[in-house]
């Protein structure tokens, strides 16, 4: 077995990608439109899996598939499948290009280790430190939670 993608149903395409692409980092690596079921599908990778990303194939990285209706419709318990995991070379930097853009920190990387934010959907998001965790540092070391994460 190996991981595929993980599907996330979002209510507003653009501030989805924005999210996904333009604040947390990940590139769309490809796009379907189907008219006759009035949705489109959006795949995402890591910039540093993008390369190995194959759609349907079989090898490829794992993405995050985005699912816009066309048609509205409202999607509760955005948290009920668990969270997203990413590892990050420096969690305090991508927590702070996060919050410049607008992100709430939900679960601060006070441990150096772990960060958990919100996409605009209500989608959990973990940022994990990628190899060994960075020692406490202000202004994480004191934040608080906020929020659900």
């Amino acid at each position: 077995m190996r991981y595929l993608h993980t599907m996330v149903r979002v209510r507003d395409l653009d501030a989805a990608l924005d999210f996904w692409c333009a604040k947390l980092g990940l590139v769309e690596v490809k796009r379907d439109e189907y008219p006759q079921g009035r949705f489109t599908l959006v795949f995402l990778a890591a910039p540093e899996d993008a390369g190995g990303a194959q759609v349907g194939g079989q090898r490829g990285a794992p993405l995050v598939e985005l699912t816009y209706n066309w048609d509205t419709e409202e999607y509760a318990g955005g948290r009920n499948f668990g969270h997203l995991a990413f590892e990050v070379d420096d969690v305090y930097a991508a927590c702070q290009r996060l919050m410049d853009g607008g992100v709430v920190i939900n679960r601060p990387p006070r441990d150096g280790n772990m960060a958990f934010v919100r996409s605009p959907d209500g989608i959990s998001v973990e940022l994990l430190q990628k190899g060994p965790r960075k020692a406490p540092a202000e202004p994480w070391a004191s934040m608080p939670n906020v929020g659900a994460w």
